[in-house]
């Protein structure tokens, strides 16, 4: 249902009314079920103040003022909105959105150099939301992992809380290891079974490299920080464990809804 009611928007942006027979909860609980938990922009005919071009604006610019209620989700380069509506004649119709994205990228800059791998995620993904975790108590989780994590991985789960980069590298929200005999210890993981670890030899947790545990067995060695990883496989379409062949316009998908 929801690919048919996609194909129906076929511009770069641009509205569909949808039949009045169909709940737009659903509507939006199945779009939820493939982004995440969406964004809030228009609840009762009243748009949320916050709301600018970052935050899926271009999707209130879209429907023009007839926007009932509203909830958007970031994919790639597009906003998807959805809810309900007023046509021309006043009356309320579930409706279906979608508006460009664009993100303003940082430079990446050169492995080695003393730069904020963590900011320049944040602004590779367009975040916008306040953080996700800020009260978490990492001397209780660290107590329990057994070890210090390094910083920049601590302000990642701070910020962005549970969810995956692109859809797709899921963010532990707590390191975890099969590994330990090995020193690797796991802080995220893909459909593909791939495993995002640190190895753990050096005493400093902030000078741990980066190594991806392979579904075949391989171990791929980075000598970088968490956070620049991050950055580097999103945009660097040469890679080894690139993303950036399926998006030039990157986004985190939430898994939580936010209260």
């Amino acid at each position: 249902m929801l690919n048919d009611l996609m194909d129906r928007l076929t511009e770069p942006s641009g509205f569909v009314y949808l039949s009045q027979d169909l709940d737009p909860q659903v509507l939006v609980e199945r779009l939820a079920d493939r982004h995440g938990a969406p964004r809030v922009l228009v609840l009762d005919g009243c748009a949320d103040t916050g709301v600018d071009e970052s935050r899926g604006g271009g999707l209130l610019a879209v429907l023009d003022g007839r926007s009932e209620t509203i909830r958007a989700w970031a994919y790639g380069g597009q906003w998807i909105g959805a809810g309900t509506a007023r046509d021309a004649h006043g009356d309320v119709f579930p409706v279906l959105a979608i508006a460009p994205r664009t993100v303003q990228v940082p430079s990446v800059g050169v492995a080695g150099q003393d730069d904020d791998g963590f900011e320049r995620l944040v602004g590779v993904t367009g975040w916008t939301y306040l953080p996700e975790r800020p009260d978490i108590d990492w001397a209780q989780v660290e107590a329990r992992v057994g070890t210090g994590f390094p910083s920049d991985y601590k302000r990642m789960v701070e910020t962005f809380g549970e969810g995956a980069f692109d859809g797709y590298l899921s963010l532990n929200q707590e390191p975890w290891t099969h590994f330990k005999e090995d020193g690797l210890l796991i802080w995220a993981g893909t459909e593909h079974e791939n495993l995002y670890c640190w190895q753990t030899d050096e005493g400093d947790p902030d000078r741990w490299p980066v190594a991806v545990q392979t579904f075949d067995g391989e171990l791929v060695s980075f000598d970088c920080p968490t956070a620049e990883f991050v950055c580097r496989i999103l945009l660097d379409p040469e890679h080894p464990f690139t993303m950036n062949r399926y998006f030039d316009t990157h986004w985190f998908m939430n898994y939580r809804v936010r209260e």
